[in-house]
């Protein structure tokens, strides 16, 4: 199939304006995606420079003194019903763990079986209740200092959050719609 030469010409002529017009895109696409990084950039610091300390500031007054009540509430429980618990639990176990080393001595030593005076094992085993929970009332661990709290996640996954929804709506704003709506015939008016 042979062409004529004013056809070969408009060919050549309409490949190079192709060609350019693919230029001129690439030109514009490289633009774009520096704008996107630069905004990028500018949200980081944003996000560090304002959102961030807003954050804390938010958390310090709402959200701390809650968790500061709820951490004192329950060391005062751990202190007060706890540690005391415990410590009679303990003293009793070794009150009866005593008498039957006891019982076992005696049968050891010939002595027998007998009957055991009941109101003497009942102030031996006060007298160790008494001591073992003075003891370990008085043993409360140092609280350690942790790291970041709940209350720490939960800011940053809001500031997270917060930050993807300022992405998206940069995104929707900047890129390029090619569904919208162009008429076919600009100069004709709308059917009413």
């Amino acid at each position: 199939m042979s062409l004529s030469r004013k056809r070969k010409k408009e060919l050549k002529k309409l490949q190079s304006q192709a060609n350019n017009l693919w230029q001129s895109q690439q030109v514009l696409v490289s633009e774009a995606a520096d704008v996107a990084r630069e905004a990028s950039r500018q949200l980081g610091y944003f996000g560090r420079e304002q959102v961030a300390p807003r954050v804390r500031e938010g958390y310090e007054q709402y959200a701390a003194p809650y968790l500061d009540k709820g951490v004192q509430a329950s060391k005062q429980v751990l202190q007060k019903n706890v540690i005391p618990t415990a410590g009679v639990v303990v003293g009793s176990a070794l009150s009866a763990w005593d008498a039957a080393n006891e019982t076992r001595a005696r049968l050891a030593a010939g002595r027998g079986f007998s009957l055991p005076d009941s109101r003497d094992y009942a102030k031996k085993a006060d007298k160790y209740a008494k001591s073992v929970s003075k003891r370990l009332s008085g043993y409360v661990p140092a609280p350690q200092k942790q790291g970041m709290g709940a209350g720490g996640v939960i800011a940053i996954i809001l500031g997270v959050a917060a930050a993807v929804g300022v992405l998206y709506a940069a995104w929707q704003t900047l890129r390029a719609d090619d569904e919208l709506w162009v008429a076919d015939d600009p100069l004709r008016a709308p059917d009413a």
